[in-house]
């Protein structure tokens, strides 16, 4: 069973940029689509980016289009989220999730079987 670690949260001000990093261990992450999905205090978890397994199909939510940049590197086992011009509203616990079911890439929570822990990302002046 794959096993996801995240890293790279933080505090960042309005305006700014973070990067975030899943590590997958127990598994090789190309057998998988990858997501990221964030849940923000007293709010249901929504999906934020996904990736298809060699990364050639990518989804974004309408919130984060043009500002947050999904990818992966298959041989370092390693998804990545890219954020950029971040708001307060971007703030939350991010998770990277893995679906090695579906043959397309999913943005519903559901679809994920494995999880990591999550991230916290603070975005406050």
């Amino acid at each position: 069973q794959v096993q996801l670690v995240e890293s790279g949260g933080g505090l960042v001000q309005p305006g700014g940029s973070l990067g975030l990093s899943c590590a997958a261990s127990g598994g090789t992450s190309s057998s998988y689509c990858m997501g990221w999905f964030r849940q923000a205090p007293g709010k249901e978890r929504e999906f934020v980016a996904a990736i298809s397994r060699l990364g050639l199909r990518i989804y974004y939510a309408d919130s984060v289009k043009g500002r947050f940049t999904i990818s992966r590197d298959n041989a370092k086992n390693t998804v990545y989220l890219q954020m950029a011009s971040l708001k307060p509203e971007d703030t939350a616990v991010y998770y990277c999730a893995a679906d090695p079911r579906s043959s397309m890439v999913q943005i519903t929570a559901g679809s994920y079987d494995v999880w990591g822990q999550g991230t916290q990302v603070t975005v406050s002046s």
